[in-house]
């Protein structure tokens, strides 16, 4: 006879989210990997997986409000003292188990949603600025460069106002975001860790096949 007292498992993540998140985990790893090519700008490379990570953060984000279950923000809307107070519980090994994003993974995800839109954002921004745009014309391209070199010699010449080697304070900015939710990634990575041991769950297998342990959540 079969054993009744093997754990069970749901299925809790759909497809689009699994497939969107490692689709997300490989366009901003190839983005933040090809920032920048040996004349000092971004390559082609960098700016279109740079819109793959604006298009894929856009798809969430309605997923988000029309999707599935578990994958609607209104899933996991949990107030600031409820989240810090998990975050305590998770450091001491006692948070309770959730079947969904957990508080803590809800203010994560909130904030590499926001560091990323604003990443893609500034890069847009910069990279028009650039004249690097994979649809600008070749005499476009030219105007534009003219202008930067311009540009350039102006701000070497009022002491580097403009950034270092003439880049833009919008550039600037755009590398600093992309470092920020650099950290975050980091940040969740551990997180992840930490909660598959206290939970006794591998839950990087489980954003790959969707399913998780039932029974136990709190």
């Amino acid at each position: 006879m079969a054993s009744t007292d093997q754990p069970t498992s749901v299925q809790v993540w759909d497809p689009l989210v699994r497939y969107g998140h490692w689709a997300l985990v490989i366009a901003f790893a190839v983005a933040y990997l090809s920032g920048e090519d040996e004349a000092g700008g971004p390559d082609q490379l960098h700016v279109w997986s740079g819109y793959a990570v604006g298009f894929i953060v856009a798809v969430r984000v309605l997923w988000g409000l029309v999707g599935t279950g578990h994958a609607r923000f209104s899933d996991f809307a949990y107030g600031p003292m409820t989240a810090l107070r998990y975050f305590a519980d998770e450091l001491r090994g006692r948070a309770k188990r959730t079947i969904g994003h957990s508080p803590a993974a809800a203010y994560m995800i909130a904030a590499l949603l926001l560091c990323l839109t604003a990443t893609v954002a500034t890069g847009l921004v910069a990279n028009s600025d650039a004249g690097k745009n994979p649809r600008a014309s070749a005499h476009g391209l030219v105007i534009a460069q003219a202008h930067a070199d311009e540009h350039k010699g102006r701000s070497e010449r009022d002491g580097g106002k403009h950034g270092k080697g003439g880049e833009s304070v919008v550039g600037e900015v755009h590398e600093a975001l992309a470092n920020i939710t650099l950290g975050l990634i980091i940040l969740h990575i551990l997180g992840v860790g930490v909660a598959s041991v206290a939970h006794r769950e591998n839950l990087v297998a489980a954003m790959f096949s969707g399913r998780k342990r039932s029974g136990d959540e709190g």
